[in-house]
Protein backbone atom coordinates (compact mmCIF):
# COMPACT_ATOMS: atom_id res chain seq x y z
CA UNK A 1 0.00 0.00 0.00
CA UNK A 2 1.52 3.27 -1.09
CA UNK A 3 0.70 6.64 0.48
CA UNK A 4 0.52 9.56 -1.92
CA UNK A 5 -0.16 13.08 -0.68
CA UNK A 6 -1.56 15.34 -3.37
CA UNK A 7 -4.03 18.18 -3.56
CA UNK A 8 -7.74 17.50 -3.31
CA UNK A 9 -8.56 18.95 -6.71
CA UNK A 10 -5.90 16.91 -8.51
CA UNK A 11 -7.12 13.75 -6.79
CA UNK A 12 -10.72 14.43 -7.76
CA UNK A 13 -9.69 14.94 -11.37
CA UNK A 14 -7.75 11.67 -11.40
CA UNK A 15 -10.64 9.76 -9.89
CA UNK A 16 -13.08 11.29 -12.35
CA UNK A 17 -11.02 9.98 -15.28
CA UNK A 18 -11.45 6.46 -13.86
CA UNK A 19 -15.23 6.59 -14.03
CA UNK A 20 -17.09 4.67 -16.69
CA UNK A 21 -19.33 7.28 -18.25
CA UNK A 22 -21.91 4.67 -19.20
CA UNK A 23 -22.69 4.11 -15.54
CA UNK A 24 -24.88 7.12 -14.73
CA UNK A 25 -25.37 6.13 -11.07
CA UNK A 26 -21.62 5.89 -10.57
CA UNK A 27 -21.07 9.35 -12.03
CA UNK A 28 -23.89 10.77 -9.90
CA UNK A 29 -22.43 9.22 -6.71
CA UNK A 30 -18.99 10.58 -7.51
CA UNK A 31 -20.34 14.10 -8.05
CA UNK A 32 -22.12 13.91 -4.69
CA UNK A 33 -18.89 12.90 -2.94
CA UNK A 34 -16.96 15.66 -4.71
CA UNK A 35 -19.47 18.30 -3.61
CA UNK A 36 -19.36 17.10 0.00
CA UNK A 37 -15.57 17.17 0.04
CA UNK A 38 -15.55 20.74 -1.25
CA UNK A 39 -18.07 21.75 1.42
CA UNK A 40 -15.81 20.22 4.07
CA UNK A 41 -12.89 22.25 2.67
CA UNK A 42 -14.82 25.44 3.38
CA UNK A 43 -15.51 24.33 6.97
CA UNK A 44 -11.81 23.98 7.73
CA UNK A 45 -10.84 27.19 5.93
CA UNK A 46 -9.61 25.25 2.92
CA UNK A 47 -6.75 23.76 4.93
CA UNK A 48 -7.38 20.28 3.54
CA UNK A 49 -4.67 17.72 3.07
CA UNK A 50 -5.46 14.57 1.17
CA UNK A 51 -3.87 11.23 1.90
CA UNK A 52 -4.76 8.89 -0.93
CA UNK A 53 -4.28 5.25 -0.07
CA UNK A 54 -5.10 2.71 -2.74
CA UNK A 55 -4.56 -0.89 -3.75
CA UNK A 56 -5.59 -1.99 -7.24
CA UNK A 57 -7.69 1.03 -8.27
CA UNK A 58 -11.20 0.07 -9.32
CA UNK A 59 -13.95 2.61 -9.00
CA UNK A 60 -16.71 -0.01 -8.65
CA UNK A 61 -16.40 0.12 -4.86
CA UNK A 62 -15.88 3.43 -3.10
CA UNK A 63 -15.55 4.06 0.63
CA UNK A 64 -14.86 7.71 1.41
CA UNK A 65 -14.11 8.70 4.99
CA UNK A 66 -13.38 12.21 6.21
CA UNK A 67 -11.36 12.00 9.44
CA UNK A 68 -10.56 14.92 11.73
CA UNK A 69 -7.80 14.53 14.31
CA UNK A 70 -10.07 16.13 16.91
CA UNK A 71 -13.61 15.07 15.99
CA UNK A 72 -13.23 11.49 14.78
CA UNK A 73 -14.44 9.93 11.55
CA UNK A 74 -17.17 11.23 9.25
CA UNK A 75 -18.37 8.64 6.71
CA UNK A 76 -19.65 10.48 3.65
CA UNK A 77 -20.19 7.69 1.12
CA UNK A 78 -20.20 3.92 0.99
CA UNK A 79 -21.03 1.99 -2.20
CA UNK A 80 -20.60 -1.72 -1.52
CA UNK A 81 -19.64 -3.19 -4.89
CA UNK A 82 -16.27 -4.91 -4.62
CA UNK A 83 -12.72 -3.67 -5.10
CA UNK A 84 -11.85 -0.05 -4.38
CA UNK A 85 -11.30 1.95 -1.21
CA UNK A 86 -9.42 5.07 -0.25
CA UNK A 87 -9.30 7.52 2.65
CA UNK A 88 -9.38 11.30 2.85
CA UNK A 89 -7.65 12.72 5.91
CA UNK A 90 -8.72 16.17 7.03
CA UNK A 91 -5.80 17.64 8.94
CA UNK A 92 -6.80 20.58 11.09
CA UNK A 93 -3.98 23.12 10.70
CA UNK A 94 -1.33 23.13 13.39
CA UNK A 95 -2.29 25.78 15.89
CA UNK A 96 0.33 28.56 15.90
CA UNK A 97 2.44 28.54 19.05
CA UNK A 98 1.59 32.21 19.59
CA UNK A 99 -2.17 31.66 19.13
CA UNK A 100 -4.33 33.49 21.63
CA UNK A 101 -7.79 32.51 22.72
CA UNK A 102 -10.38 35.01 23.84
CA UNK A 103 -10.08 35.62 27.58
CA UNK A 104 -13.88 35.73 27.75
CA UNK A 105 -15.44 32.29 27.56
CA UNK A 106 -18.97 31.51 26.42
CA UNK A 107 -20.97 29.09 28.55
CA UNK A 108 -22.32 26.36 26.26
CA UNK A 109 -23.57 23.88 28.88
CA UNK A 110 -24.67 24.26 32.50
CA UNK A 111 -23.50 27.33 34.37
CA UNK A 112 -26.59 27.88 36.49
CA UNK A 113 -25.69 25.90 39.60
CA UNK A 114 -24.91 22.33 40.55
CA UNK A 115 -28.06 20.33 39.99
CA UNK A 116 -29.98 17.61 38.20
CA UNK A 117 -32.27 19.69 35.98
CA UNK A 118 -31.85 19.57 32.20
CA UNK A 119 -30.06 22.94 32.24
CA UNK A 120 -27.71 21.92 35.07
CA UNK A 121 -24.61 19.79 35.64
CA UNK A 122 -22.93 18.45 38.77
CA UNK A 123 -19.16 17.93 38.70
CA UNK A 124 -18.89 17.37 34.94
CA UNK A 125 -15.62 15.76 33.83
CA UNK A 126 -14.62 14.57 30.34
CA UNK A 127 -16.29 15.70 27.12
CA UNK A 128 -16.23 15.26 23.37
CA UNK A 129 -17.52 17.50 20.55
CA UNK A 130 -19.24 15.82 17.61
CA UNK A 131 -19.23 16.95 13.97
CA UNK A 132 -22.40 19.01 14.54
CA UNK A 133 -20.73 20.85 17.44
CA UNK A 134 -22.93 19.12 20.00
CA UNK A 135 -21.18 18.96 23.38
CA UNK A 136 -21.33 15.49 24.99
CA UNK A 137 -20.40 15.50 28.68
CA UNK A 138 -19.75 12.91 31.38
CA UNK A 139 -21.94 14.47 34.11
CA UNK A 140 -20.27 12.59 36.91
CA UNK A 141 -22.24 13.32 40.08
CA UNK A 142 -25.52 13.02 38.18
CA UNK A 143 -24.51 9.54 36.96
CA UNK A 144 -25.34 10.31 33.34
CA UNK A 145 -24.01 11.45 29.99
CA UNK A 146 -25.73 14.51 28.54
CA UNK A 147 -25.70 16.15 25.12
CA UNK A 148 -26.09 19.87 24.51
CA UNK A 149 -26.77 20.67 20.88
CA UNK A 150 -25.25 23.83 19.47
CA UNK A 151 -27.14 26.86 20.80
CA UNK A 152 -29.38 24.92 23.19
CA UNK A 153 -29.99 26.10 26.75
CA UNK A 154 -30.95 22.62 27.99
CA UNK A 155 -29.21 19.29 27.69
CA UNK A 156 -30.58 15.87 26.81
CA UNK A 157 -29.74 12.71 28.75
CA UNK A 158 -28.33 10.15 26.29
CA UNK A 159 -26.92 7.55 28.71
CA UNK A 160 -27.69 6.71 32.34
CA UNK A 161 -29.74 9.21 34.32
CA UNK A 162 -31.81 6.48 35.99
CA UNK A 163 -30.37 6.94 39.47
CA UNK A 164 -26.99 5.61 40.55
CA UNK A 165 -26.47 1.89 40.10
CA UNK A 166 -24.81 -0.95 38.22
CA UNK A 167 -27.65 -2.11 36.00
CA UNK A 168 -27.06 -1.86 32.25
CA UNK A 169 -29.36 1.18 32.12
CA UNK A 170 -27.43 2.94 34.90
CA UNK A 171 -24.07 4.64 35.44
CA UNK A 172 -22.12 5.44 38.59
CA UNK A 173 -19.76 8.41 38.47
CA UNK A 174 -18.84 8.49 34.75
CA UNK A 175 -15.69 10.56 34.12
CA UNK A 176 -14.99 10.35 30.39
CA UNK A 177 -16.74 9.71 27.09
CA UNK A 178 -15.71 9.32 23.47
CA UNK A 179 -17.47 8.60 20.17
CA UNK A 180 -16.95 5.42 18.18
CA UNK A 181 -18.02 6.58 14.73
CA UNK A 182 -17.93 3.12 13.18
CA UNK A 183 -20.73 1.85 15.45
CA UNK A 184 -22.31 5.28 16.09
CA UNK A 185 -21.97 4.74 19.81
CA UNK A 186 -20.53 6.29 22.96
CA UNK A 187 -17.71 4.65 24.91
CA UNK A 188 -18.09 5.66 28.57
CA UNK A 189 -15.71 5.39 31.52
CA UNK A 190 -18.18 4.21 34.19
CA UNK A 191 -15.64 4.71 36.95
CA UNK A 192 -17.40 3.77 40.18
CA UNK A 193 -18.83 0.65 38.54
CA UNK A 194 -15.26 -0.25 37.50
CA UNK A 195 -16.24 -0.83 33.91
CA UNK A 196 -16.14 0.64 30.41
CA UNK A 197 -19.50 0.53 28.63
CA UNK A 198 -20.74 1.16 25.11
CA UNK A 199 -24.02 2.96 24.58
CA UNK A 200 -25.59 3.34 21.13
CA UNK A 201 -26.42 6.88 20.00
CA UNK A 202 -29.46 5.64 18.09
CA UNK A 203 -32.82 6.95 19.21
CA UNK A 204 -34.64 4.71 21.66
CA UNK A 205 -31.55 3.18 23.28
CA UNK A 206 -32.29 2.46 26.95
CA UNK A 207 -29.20 0.57 28.11
CA UNK A 208 -25.55 -0.04 27.36
CA UNK A 209 -23.30 -3.07 27.15
CA UNK A 210 -20.15 -3.81 29.16
CA UNK A 211 -16.93 -3.85 27.12
CA UNK A 212 -14.33 -4.18 29.91
CA UNK A 213 -14.75 -4.57 33.66
CA UNK A 214 -12.80 -4.82 36.93
CA UNK A 215 -10.80 -1.71 36.08
CA UNK A 216 -10.73 1.60 37.99
CA UNK A 217 -11.11 3.46 34.71
CA UNK A 218 -10.57 7.16 34.15
CA UNK A 219 -9.55 8.66 30.79
CA UNK A 220 -10.30 6.99 27.45
CA UNK A 221 -8.89 7.21 23.93
CA UNK A 222 -9.42 5.41 20.63
CA UNK A 223 -6.97 5.09 17.72
CA UNK A 224 -7.37 4.65 13.96
CA UNK A 225 -7.47 0.86 14.32
CA UNK A 226 -10.26 1.11 16.94
CA UNK A 227 -8.08 -0.01 19.83
CA UNK A 228 -9.48 1.50 23.03
CA UNK A 229 -7.06 2.88 25.63
CA UNK A 230 -8.07 3.06 29.31
CA UNK A 231 -6.26 4.75 32.21
CA UNK A 232 -6.44 2.73 35.46
CA UNK A 233 -5.84 4.86 38.57
CA UNK A 234 -5.63 1.86 40.93
CA UNK A 235 -2.94 0.02 38.96
CA UNK A 236 -1.23 3.22 37.78
CA UNK A 237 -1.20 2.12 34.16
CA UNK A 238 -2.79 2.55 30.75
CA UNK A 239 -4.02 -0.51 28.85
CA UNK A 240 -4.91 -0.93 25.20
CA UNK A 241 -7.89 -3.16 24.43
CA UNK A 242 -9.32 -4.68 21.31
CA UNK A 243 -13.10 -4.92 21.64
CA UNK A 244 -13.81 -8.52 22.59
CA UNK A 245 -10.46 -8.94 24.38
CA UNK A 246 -11.05 -8.67 28.13
CA UNK A 247 -7.42 -8.39 29.24
CA UNK A 248 -5.66 -5.79 27.11
CA UNK A 249 -1.99 -4.85 26.88
CA UNK A 250 -0.12 -2.41 29.13
CA UNK A 251 1.14 0.53 27.05
CA UNK A 252 2.13 2.95 29.84
CA UNK A 253 3.07 2.44 33.49
CA UNK A 254 2.34 -0.93 35.03
CA UNK A 255 5.32 -0.83 37.42
CA UNK A 256 3.44 0.31 40.49
CA UNK A 257 2.95 3.82 41.82
CA UNK A 258 6.03 6.03 41.64
CA UNK A 259 7.96 8.87 40.04
CA UNK A 260 10.38 6.90 37.88
CA UNK A 261 10.04 7.24 34.10
CA UNK A 262 8.59 3.72 33.93
CA UNK A 263 5.96 4.55 36.57
CA UNK A 264 2.79 6.61 36.92
CA UNK A 265 0.84 7.91 39.90
CA UNK A 266 -2.94 8.06 39.35
CA UNK A 267 -3.08 8.61 35.57
CA UNK A 268 -6.22 10.50 34.57
CA UNK A 269 -6.81 11.67 30.98
CA UNK A 270 -4.95 10.33 27.96
CA UNK A 271 -4.41 11.10 24.28
CA UNK A 272 -3.21 8.76 21.51
CA UNK A 273 -1.61 10.17 18.36
CA UNK A 274 -1.49 8.73 14.84
CA UNK A 275 1.69 6.75 15.64
CA UNK A 276 -0.04 5.18 18.68
CA UNK A 277 2.12 7.13 21.10
CA UNK A 278 0.24 7.54 24.38
CA UNK A 279 0.27 10.86 26.26
CA UNK A 280 -0.74 10.59 29.92
CA UNK A 281 -1.76 13.20 32.49
CA UNK A 282 0.22 11.74 35.39
CA UNK A 283 -1.97 13.48 37.94
CA UNK A 284 -0.27 13.00 41.30
CA UNK A 285 3.20 13.44 39.76
CA UNK A 286 2.12 16.82 38.31
CA UNK A 287 3.44 16.00 34.86
CA UNK A 288 2.52 14.76 31.38
CA UNK A 289 4.33 11.69 30.06
CA UNK A 290 4.67 10.36 26.51
CA UNK A 291 5.02 6.63 25.90
CA UNK A 292 6.01 5.77 22.35
CA UNK A 293 4.56 2.57 20.91
CA UNK A 294 6.35 -0.40 22.46
CA UNK A 295 8.38 1.73 24.89
CA UNK A 296 9.32 0.39 28.34
CA UNK A 297 9.43 3.81 29.92
CA UNK A 298 7.94 7.21 29.30
CA UNK A 299 9.37 10.57 28.27
CA UNK A 300 8.68 13.66 30.36
CA UNK A 301 7.04 16.25 28.09
CA UNK A 302 5.34 18.71 30.49
CA UNK A 303 5.82 19.69 34.12
CA UNK A 304 7.57 17.19 36.36
CA UNK A 305 9.24 19.87 38.48
CA UNK A 306 7.05 19.49 41.51
CA UNK A 307 3.62 20.94 42.08
CA UNK A 308 3.45 24.68 41.46
CA UNK A 309 2.18 27.50 39.26
CA UNK A 310 5.39 28.49 37.46
CA UNK A 311 5.39 28.04 33.68
CA UNK A 312 7.58 24.97 34.15
CA UNK A 313 5.09 23.35 36.54
CA UNK A 314 1.65 21.80 36.71
CA UNK A 315 -0.77 21.10 39.54
CA UNK A 316 -2.85 17.93 39.11
CA UNK A 317 -3.10 17.91 35.29
CA UNK A 318 -6.29 16.55 33.75
CA UNK A 319 -7.70 16.88 30.19
CA UNK A 320 -5.15 16.48 27.42
CA UNK A 321 -4.96 17.15 23.65
CA UNK A 322 -1.99 17.01 21.27
CA UNK A 323 -2.10 18.63 17.82
CA UNK A 324 -0.32 17.31 14.72
CA UNK A 325 2.80 19.40 15.41
CA UNK A 326 3.19 17.80 18.85
CA UNK A 327 2.00 20.84 20.79
CA UNK A 328 0.32 19.75 24.02
CA UNK A 329 -2.72 21.39 25.59
CA UNK A 330 -3.38 20.35 29.18
CA UNK A 331 -5.98 21.33 31.78
CA UNK A 332 -3.86 22.46 34.73
CA UNK A 333 -6.72 21.92 37.14
CA UNK A 334 -5.57 23.28 40.49
CA UNK A 335 -3.88 26.25 38.82
CA UNK A 336 -7.24 27.08 37.19
CA UNK A 337 -5.80 27.39 33.70
CA UNK A 338 -5.09 25.62 30.40
CA UNK A 339 -1.41 25.35 29.46
CA UNK A 340 0.18 25.02 26.02
CA UNK A 341 3.54 23.24 25.64
CA UNK A 342 5.17 23.26 22.18
CA UNK A 343 7.00 20.07 21.24
CA UNK A 344 10.36 19.88 23.02
CA UNK A 345 9.71 22.96 25.18
CA UNK A 346 10.64 23.04 28.86
CA UNK A 347 8.48 26.10 29.44
CA UNK A 348 4.74 26.26 28.86
CA UNK A 349 2.53 29.23 28.04
CA UNK A 350 -0.95 29.97 29.34
CA UNK A 351 -3.65 29.37 26.71
CA UNK A 352 -6.60 30.17 28.99
CA UNK A 353 -6.03 31.81 32.38
CA UNK A 354 -8.42 31.11 35.23
CA UNK A 355 -8.09 34.53 36.87
CA UNK A 356 -9.48 33.26 40.14
CA UNK A 357 -12.44 31.26 41.40
CA UNK A 358 -15.33 33.71 41.02
CA UNK A 359 -18.27 33.28 38.66
CA UNK A 360 -17.17 35.43 35.71
CA UNK A 361 -16.95 34.04 32.18
CA UNK A 362 -13.23 34.95 32.14
CA UNK A 363 -12.54 32.78 35.19
CA UNK A 364 -12.04 29.05 35.64
CA UNK A 365 -12.22 27.35 38.99
CA UNK A 366 -11.27 23.75 38.19
CA UNK A 367 -10.32 22.95 34.58
CA UNK A 368 -10.89 19.23 33.92
CA UNK A 369 -12.00 18.08 30.46
CA UNK A 370 -10.64 19.57 27.21
CA UNK A 371 -11.74 19.28 23.60
CA UNK A 372 -11.44 21.12 20.28
CA UNK A 373 -14.04 21.28 17.56
CA UNK A 374 -13.20 21.31 13.85
CA UNK A 375 -12.87 25.12 13.92
CA UNK A 376 -10.13 24.78 16.57
CA UNK A 377 -12.40 26.33 19.16
CA UNK A 378 -11.37 25.24 22.65
CA UNK A 379 -13.91 23.75 25.09
CA UNK A 380 -13.06 23.52 28.79
CA UNK A 381 -15.03 21.72 31.51
CA UNK A 382 -15.04 24.02 34.55
CA UNK A 383 -16.08 21.27 36.93
CA UNK A 384 -16.58 23.12 40.21
CA UNK A 385 -18.68 25.75 38.44
CA UNK A 386 -20.75 23.00 36.81
CA UNK A 387 -20.35 24.32 33.28
CA UNK A 388 -18.55 24.02 29.95
CA UNK A 389 -16.84 27.11 28.55
CA UNK A 390 -16.01 27.74 24.89
CA UNK A 391 -13.01 29.90 23.91
CA UNK A 392 -12.42 31.05 20.32
CA UNK A 393 -9.08 32.00 18.78
CA UNK A 394 -8.74 35.77 18.54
Amino acid sequence: MKDIQISTEVTLERLETKLTKSNDRQVEDFQQVKNEIRETQDLVNRQLKLQWISQGLRISQMNVIIRSIFTGQWTLFNNNDDMFSFMFTVVIPNIPVNARWSHIGVTVAGGYREGYATNELDHPCGLVIDEDQAVIIADSYNDRVVQWKFGDTNGQVIAGGRDRGNRLDQLNGPVDVLIDKETDSLIISDRENRRVVRWSRRSGTTQGEVLFKNIKCYGLAIDDQRYIYVADTDKHEVRRFRIGNKHGTIVAGGHGKGVQLKQLNAPTYIFVDQEQAVYVSDNNNHRVMKWNKGARKGILVCGGRGEGNAHTQLSYPQGLIVDTSGTIYVADSNNKRVMCWPKGATLGTIAVDGNGSREGTDQLNNAVGLSFDRHVTLYVVDSLKARVQRFSIE
